[in-house]
């Protein structure tokens, strides 16, 4: 008898990833990568040919990349506070699952930093892809589940 499929696993598009720039919501996102938490590897070396020692290190949070389509009346009016706050606005981006049916489930997975980047979307006369534009955030310490 086969073992039945569980009904907690996830697809990409069922997350909610919202974003916050001094407090101010910035809706919701389309695209997110990055983030991940990493930590130095650190080894030491006894003598008598001992196998390593290890040592752990530094826990580091890679920078979060967000992408949604650029509305033309939404976003066209916030763009230019975006590019005003690069290199010194505190953002929150927030990402949390959903069920099969939209609705949140648990906590979200919160980051906070500040602004890096801002990329307007790209342009080309000949193309009719979606007009997606992103941003960048460092990130101070890990990310928390609340």
């Amino acid at each position: 008898m086969a073992t039945p499929l569980r009904d907690a696993g996830t697809r990409q598009d069922t997350w909610i990833i919202t974003v916050h720039l001094d407090g101010v919501s910035f809706g919701i996102w389309d695209k997110k990568t990055g983030g991940e938490v990493d930590s130095d590897d650190i080894k030491y070396y006894p003598g008598g040919m001992l196998p390593p020692i290890m040592l752990g290190g530094k826990v580091t949070t890679g920078n979060v990349t967000l992408q949604r389509l650029y509305d033309r009346i939404d976003d066209h009016g916030k763009i230019n506070t975006l590019m005003a706050a690069a290199g010194r606005g505190n953002v929150t981006v927030a990402q949390r699952p959903m069920d099969p049916d939209g609705n949140p489930v648990g906590k979200a997975i919160t980051y906070t930093g500040v602004l890096k980047r801002v990329s307007p979307p790209d342009t080309d006369s000949e193309s009719t892809t979606a007009a997606l534009y992103e941003i960048e955030a460092t990130i101070n310490g890990t990310p928390s589940a609340v």
